[in-house]
């Protein structure tokens, strides 16, 4: 079923005159909904407007852009940092700049933002997939190798190991391309996400793109990489002509450090009380320390709602693709929300004929 609001949701969300508990969506750290960060954008707003109607390659350029992509860099550990509009850009663009001869590995479940056709993207379990990838590398021929794929799984709460990089070959050209867009904000050293832990690995060029609109509540999204692949991109008709991020955000991203560190605490105090009252139910699947929370249960979806409470249930990526049930945290929801929560699933779970599917 699918409800329409005529406001954005925080911690509730009102439909049809009655309010629900909100545990849905990916504004992890509750920016879009925090009242101080609202303010710094309405000050970022009184300086640079609305919009800015121009492109990155234009002869008038605003300084905001170069001082928030350092602090992006700087804030993830990588080299150097690019903003475009959108993480879908973002990843469109890193697949454009890649070698046209490269072979490309993509993951099970790769966000569309890499795909080049609808065929790089299939279902299948992550680790065995990984766990491969040496013997493939080393079996390929002299191309250049490109592996693709997703930092954490945002959806069915697969955890993923990044060990299998110490084992490729070394001599051999990969690239390690990976969306972070789920994680940072949240995940990582200070919330910076997974580039600097792809870093450490010496003999790979790792390459990190993010929507910065999640967790960090930007319309945008980011390149993280080397220098040389940076500029590479910035000569890029694709990037030449897009629209940039608006200013105003980030003047606000700027200023908003002390902000999203306040946030990401809160999230975590919520994510470890949930976990005590979600694990003894044996319905959900998740990660250490991450706010998503899956369950093959889909009829909890529709219980939940009769006790106001809206999370997340849809098919994605497409209309054709399975449902995917999830309780998804945020920064915003107090003790008194989860508990509640908790207190809901406790009762279904304990239910008739409640017994979900097993976790594969």
């Amino acid at each position: 079923m699918t409800w329409y609001a005529d406001h954005l949701p925080g911690r509730t969300v009102r439909l049809d005159g009655t309010e629900y508990r909100y545990f849905s969506g990916t504004s992890y750290l509750g920016m879009a909904r925090n009242e101080a960060f609202m303010d710094l954008l309405r000050a970022g707003m009184d300086r640079y407007g609305a919009n800015y109607a121009s492109s990155r390659g234009g002869n008038l350029q605003l300084a905001v852009y170069g001082e928030a992509e350092d602090c992006l860099a700087r804030f993830t550990g990588a080299p150097a940092a690019l903003t475009v509009s959108s993480g879908m850009l973002a990843g469109q663009l890193v697949v454009k700049a890649l070698p046209e001869a490269a072979l490309l590995l993509y993951g099970p479940r790769t966000h569309p933002a890499l795909w080049r056709r609808p065929e790089d993207n299939y279902q299948a379990p992550w680790q065995p997939w990984a766990d491969a990838l040496p013997e493939r590398v080393a079996q390929a021929s002299e191309r250049d190798v490109v592996i693709l794929t997703n930092a954490l799984d945002p959806l069915q709460g697969e955890p993923y190991d990044f060990g299998w990089v110490e084992r490729l070959p070394a001599g051999r050209p990969v690239t390690l391309v990976v969306d972070d867009s789920h994680g940072l904000g949240v995940t990582g050293e200070g919330g910076g996400g997974v580039y600097r832990q792809l870093k450490a690995f010496s003999h790979v060029r790792p390459v990190v793109i993010a929507s910065l609109g999640k967790a960090l509540g930007l319309p945008g999204g980011v390149v993280l990489a080397d220098e040389a692949l940076r500029d590479a991109i910035r000569r890029m008709a694709y990037f030449g002509g897009a629209s940039p991020v608006p200013p105003a955000y980030l003047h606000a991203f700027l200023r908003a450090g002390s902000l999203f560190d306040e946030a990401r605490q809160r999230l975590s105090a919520n994510i470890r009380y949930f976990t005590r009252l979600a694990a003894p139910t044996g319905l959900f699947r998740y990660q250490p320390g991450y706010p998503v929370f899956y369950t093959p249960a889909n009829a909890l979806c529709d219980f939940l709602r009769e006790k106001r409470i809206l999370i997340s249930g849809f098919p994605y990526p497409t209309p054709d693709s399975p449902h995917l049930t999830r309780v998804i945290l945020s920064s915003l929801h107090t003790e008194d929300d989860i508990a509640y929560l908790g207190e809901c699933i406790a009762a279904w779970s304990s239910g008739p004929g409640a017994a979900p599917p097993a976790l594969a």
